[in-house]
This record gives structure tokens, sequence and C-alpha cells, in this order.
């Protein structure tokens, strides 16, 4: 099980938060001496005494002779992801609203997590405000596959299509104009792409 947050000690919190964004970041977990840098340790001892005491609460599983052996132990489900923070990662914790008690085997390809929908952009595509769309996180994608995209940091839920190295992200309703990047001159990161649809009560 997850930890309870009240469990952990204010630096406890905000080395497994730094251990949850490595992760996302850059697919992962950081290394004793990233952990000195990030938080002013003197030596790797002090990290890792940091990690044993997040170990021993049951935050993260660490994997003995092993540079980067540390794993978060979250709980089981998915992460369901509310609004996204301009430049942060997708799943960093300010942005994990709750987790729902889904097995991410139901998707295919599994689910990494679910978000939640903002606007009518895909109405016509069956996928409305407040829907969650269950997203797989891969960074390459084929023409006409709904996909997670950021886009000058905003992110956005769209179909995929490319020519070339311009890119098109359609909406799935007249009333909305489709995003243009020209991959030559403008970030696009894809986070993943939709594969399953839950409405909630209340739709």
């Amino acid at each position: 099980m997850p930890p309870r947050s009240e469990s952990l000690t204010a630096r406890q919190a905000e080395i497994l938060d730094f251990i949850r964004q490595t992760v996302e970041a850059e697919g992962r977990p950081p290394t004793r001496l990233e952990l000195c840098a990030a938080f002013g340790f003197r030596s790797p001892n002090a990290a890792e005494s940091h990690l044993r005491a997040l170990a021993a609460k049951g935050a993260i599983l660490l994997e003995e002779g092993r540079a980067r052996g540390i794993r978060l132990a979250e709980g089981p489900g998915l992460p369901l992801v509310g609004r996204v923070a301009a430049g942060s990662p997708i799943l960093a914790s300010e942005h994990v609203e709750s987790r729902l008690q889904l097995d991410p085997t139901l998707f295919s390809p599994r689910a990494d997590y679910l978000l939640r929908v903002r606007g009518m952009s895909m109405r016509d595509a069956g996928i409305l405000d407040g829907d969650l769309i269950a997203v797989h996180r891969q960074s390459e994608v084929r023409n006409g596959q709904i996909v997670v995209a950021r886009v000058h940091d905003d992110v956005t839920v769209k179909t995929f299509r490319r020519s070339g190295p311009v890119v098109e992200l359609l909406p799935a309703n007249p009333d909305f104009e489709p995003i243009v990047v020209d991959t030559r001159a403008e970030p696009l990161d894809i986070e993943g792409i939709m594969v399953g649809l839950i409405r909630q009560d209340g739709h």
C-alpha cells in the first residue's frame, strides 16, 4: 500500500516527490549522488539513510546492489491526473487527484494513468468534458491515434496526424481549430495514446 502522507517527515515527502518526478521526467530513478546534489547532503550515506527510512515506511522499494535500485511503491490502481501545470511532468504528485481501483491490464496496451478531459474539443469522438481517458505512455504514435500531447506547456487531447515535420492535432468538433506544429521550430511532446474512456456518473 502507498504510505499515508502524515507518516512521512517533510524532508522525506520532498525526497519521495523528487524520486517520483525524476522517474516521470527521465524514465529512471535518481542516483544517490543526484539526491545529494538536489538536497545538499554531504555524502551518499546521508541520502542512503533517507532512502532506508522511506523504504521502512513502505514508500519505496530498494533493490540491493544497483546504483538506481529505487522503485516507487505506489498502491494498486491507476493515478488520476487533473489539471497539469505548465512545464511540469504530467504525473507529478501535485497533479494526481487520486488513484482509481482499476486494473491497468483491462486496457490494451495497458494503461499507465487516467487523465481528466477539459473542454469539448473531442465531442464528436465521444469524449466529453469531465470524462476520464486511460492513457498508455509512449512517444511514438501513428496517424489517426488519439494522443495526449504537450504543446507550449499546454496538455491537450487530439487526433494525431503527421506530414513530414508538420504535425496537426485535430479536434473532433467543428467549433475548434486544429493545432498545427512545425516540429523543426516548435517543441511537441507526446505523453501517450488513449486506450480507453471512462464516463463518470453525471454525464
